[in-house]
């Protein structure tokens, strides 16, 4: 619950990316929660809310930001997010469905690590690693996009393995 609830909370940089992110985990989680043996419809319907939500919150958020989540938000979503990984039995398929938070979390992770033991290199132009890519030239709302892509490929991957352990147990 800590890891995703940090995980989050350090892929809340830019205008729109956690908001997004966080948005197409929960989609994932919701497909879960619904074909989930037994199915958890109340788990669902929560997920459905939480998007409802995150989509309100889009309209305001996506650049030039007017509204920003901030830390007492992206906290709060992550945690929920593991929570329901937890309660559909499906904690593992999290890292998964959750790549970006991964990679974003590992990104930092690496820097502060390589910094500490090279006396002062970095492996990226700056992390985590939404920003080594604005550093690198590409426009704010370029790697937001991008990093959605990602999150839906990853929520497809995540579900599809989900289905696959499904009919395993079948």
């Amino acid at each position: 619950i800590v890891a995703a609830s940090n995980g989050v909370n350090i892929t809340d940089g830019l205008d729109g990316l956690a908001g997004g992110t966080l948005a197409f985990a929960f989609v994932s989680f919701m497909i879960i929660a619904l074909l989930n043996v037994p199915a958890q419809p109340n788990i669902a319907f929560l997920c459905a809310l939480i998007i409802g939500a995150l989509l309100g919150f889009l309209w305001f958020n996506v650049h030039p930001a007017q509204v920003f989540m901030g830390d007492s938000g992206s906290l709060s979503l992550g945690a929920v997010l593991a929570v329901i990984a937890l309660i559909t039995g499906q904690i593992l398929v999290l890292p998964i469905i959750g790549l970006i938070f991964v990679v974003e979390t590992m990104s930092d992770i690496i820097q502060i690590g390589y910094f500490k033991v090279s006396g002062g290199k970095r492996v990226f132009r700056m992390a985590p690693l939404h920003h080594h890519f604005e550093l690198g030239g590409w426009d704010e709302e370029k790697i937001t996009l991008r990093f959605w892509i990602v999150a839906i490929l990853a929520g497809l991957l995540g579900v599809t393995l989900f289905m696959a352990s499904i009919n395993a147990l079948a």
